[in-house]
């Protein structure tokens, strides 16, 4: 497996912590609104990342985090008059559900802030015997980022010049000792669900902490690092990973992450998703329109890494390049799953296991589909062929998470419920009509649904449906 680590800048192949292990740690949302496109990007580049390593025999722990007390639900508190619990509750329960509707799978650990306040203390309390954090007069804690000899390594930001270095830390904000130095404890007292009584004083852990702390309290590393891989959006690189690094260093003794890996920006039409410009696309709204497995689809066609351009037009070529693999399927069924071609698996791996070439990836599908056609054309009873294709198409879905979907239902999406119920009604009189051999009837039948746009099939297991 080979993987692009963000602060080498340079493809590495991965060598895990624990041999046959792979640790994975990837920043999850702040849940006070509802996901965007942005988080649906980042959410599916490590399900890739962890289907792929599952897939190449690697025993897998991901860990996706929930930020659940920050002054954005604090805000959305006070907006609402709902409380901390409720709010939280509600959007980390819409977004498990529209990321399950994108076919990516649950993390084996999700930890809250706000469940995880213990190892949060705990880790304050050290950074401030080490003499790396300080208190200040209101009672906040600062991290001190000039007792870090290693901070900007991880983004790079900083520069390598020590005379930056120098003035950096020459310089004092305010009760902060330097302007970088970042809040690890928010003192607070009487403010309704966001204060937490601890040896700390009354308060709320800061944003980047709590990362750090829960890595801590979930893996357990070797020697020089905590888990193997730390993930999330481009924009998190700095200051949010440079700090949590940190962080972890000066607590510790020892690295967060053996490699770092982020995923790039969503753009609307060619400008970066930001709720400034205006833009922001809800992946709720997305959902009402199209189904989440082509979203995925379409997500994943473009690599991790490389900034992602959203538009409808691209969507739709998307959805015709899928429809091929699922006209392949309904040439398959019924039938029985066989066993996936070993140089079908095999070259799909190879490509995933390149940086997650996800490009490469759908083209050898795409090849498979057309040569899958082209062998049912010269014979259609092949049972052993079609058993071996639905087997191909299985292990698509395994490692890509497309194509386990009905093939007859993926082409009625968009048809309401009202719909189906007439189109079913019609389907049932033109089959009774059949049976009474009122040929005529059952053509007028057809005919009414070929006007509503729909396409009539008739299988060895009944009269299928498609819209059109």
């Amino acid at each position: 497996m080979q993987i692009f680590d963000s602060v080498k800048k340079s493809k590495v192949p991965f060598e895990p912590i624990h041999p046959g292990k792979a640790s994975i740690y990837v920043c999850g949302p702040t849940v006070y609104d509802d996901a965007h496109l942005g988080h649906a990007r980042s959410a599916l580049s490590f399900d890739l990342l962890s289907r792929t390593l599952r897939a190449l025999g690697y025993e897998v722990t991901l860990a996706k985090n929930f930020t659940d007390i920050d002054d954005k639900i604090i805000k959305k508190i006070e907006e609402t008059g709902k409380s901390l619990r409720e709010i939280t509750d509600y959007y980390i329960a819409r977004y498990l559900e529209e990321m399950g509707a994108l076919g990516v799978k649950r993390a084996d650990i999700e930890p809250k802030a706000t469940e995880s306040l213990d190892a949060i203390e705990a880790m304050i309390e050290k950074l401030i015997e080490r003499g790396c954090a300080y208190r200040t007069e209101s009672g906040d804690v600062y991290f001190d980022t000039c007792a870090d000899e290693h901070y900007g390594e991880i983004s790079h930001m900083l520069g390598d010049e020590e005379e930056a270095r120098s003035r950096l830390c020459e310089l004092k904000t305010g009760e902060k000792r330097h302007p970088r130095d970042f809040a690890l404890w928010k003192a607070c007292a009487g403010e309704k669900d966001v204060c937490f009584d601890t040896p700390l004083g009354s308060g709320r852990p800061g944003w980047h902490i709590e990362c750090s702390a829960m890595i801590e309290k979930h893996f357990q590393g070797n020697g020089e690092y905590t888990i193997d891989i730390h993930g999330g959006g481009a924009d998190l690189l700095f200051p949010h990973h440079e700090n949590e690094a940190a962080q972890t260093r000066c607590a510790t003794g020892h690295e967060i992450a053996k490699y770092w890996m982020h995923n790039g920006f969503v753009q609307i039409d060619g400008e970066k998703m930001s709720k400034s410009l205006g833009n922001s696309f809800f992946l709720k709204d997305a959902l009402a329109i199209y189904p989440g497995e082509l979203l995925r689809f379409y997500l994943i066609g473009v690599h991790y890494r490389n900034d992602f351009n959203f538009n409808e037009v691209d969507l739709k070529a998307a959805k015709k390049r899928l429809d091929k693999l699922y006209r392949l399927k309904k040439r398959l069924l019924p039938g029985k799953r066989g066993e996936a071609e070993e140089s079908f698996v095999g070259a799909l791996r190879e490509a995933m296991a390149d940086d997650l070439n996800t490009s490469r990836a759908l083209s050898i599908v795409d090849e498979m589909v057309a040569a899958a056609n082209e062998a049912l054309d010269a014979n259609a009873k092949n049972k052993v062929l079609k058993r071996t294709l639905l087997g191909n198409i299985a292990f698509v879905d395994e490692l890509l998470g497309f194509g386990g979907s009905d093939p007859y239902e993926w082409f009625q999406h968009g048809v309401s419920t009202e719909e189906k119920e007439r189109i079913e009604a019609l389907i049932a009189q033109r089959n009774t009509a059949k049976k009474e051999r009122d040929f005529e009837r059952a053509d007028a039948i057809r005919s009414e649904l070929q006007e509503m746009d729909i396409a009539l099939m008739d299988t060895p297991a009944g009269t299928k449906w498609e819209k059109l």
